[in-house]
């Protein structure tokens, strides 16, 4: 006997999951992660008044206040690590730290404070980073065509928007499934190859 175990062990893929405050980043990593979620929620309480706006979720009596984290195995080979930043303004600063080593990253946006989200897309452009943006369902709130988010927000044709249920495993999953399908697409682009051969 060598000794050796014969076996496999996943490569980890970390992904950021981002967005404004109340969209919905710790039920979707919950909703998906076959561990515990570690979160760190913690009360809202009368400090945050008049420094986070709570338009639109008014009913929120916690926040994420430095990282949310769980994980997912695709398959033998691949488990997914997921980061979830915090949406406040204030806690921005964190965002360096948790989204360095991402191979890509999940926007969510809410269509009832869609201002809440350009903070994230506009970081993630920056950065140059894959990412997809999910339109997360709240229940009661009006739908829009999914082209009239991406108008509303200024994204390229470049970019996938879907909808998502954040509750829904099965719909988490499939945003999963896009943007790795857009990780995979964009270090397979010719422009991309052409940038690691110079």
């Amino acid at each position: 006997m060598s000794g050796r175990s014969d076996r496999i062990v996943p490569l980890a893929v970390k992904i950021v999951v981002s967005g404004g405050l109340g969209v919905g980043k710790t039920t979707f990593i919950g909703a998906i992660s076959e561990i515990e979620p570690l979160d760190t929620e913690a009360a809202i309480t009368q400090v945050s008044v008049g420094i986070d706006s709570l338009d639109g979720v008014e009913s929120k009596t916690t926040t994420t206040v430095a990282l949310d984290f769980g994980r997912i195995t695709l398959d033998p080979t691949i488990a997914l690590y997921l980061f979830g930043t915090p949406g406040q303004d204030r806690f921005s600063f964190l965002w360096d730290d948790l989204v360095e080593g991402a191979l890509g990253t999940v926007v969510l946006a809410d269509t009832r404070r869609i201002e809440e989200c350009f903070p994230a897309v506009d970081y993630f452009e920056a950065q140059g980073a894959p990412f997809v943006l999910a339109v997360n369902h709240f229940d009661g709130a009006e739908r829009f065509e999914l082209e009239e988010v991406r108008e509303a927000l200024g994204l390229g044709r470049d970019v996938p928007v879907l909808e998502c249920d954040a509750r829904q495993r099965a719909s988490v999953r499939d945003v999963l499934g896009a943007l790795m399908d857009r990780v995979i697409g964009v270090r397979a682009s010719p422009e991309r190859r052409a940038a690691m051969v110079r």
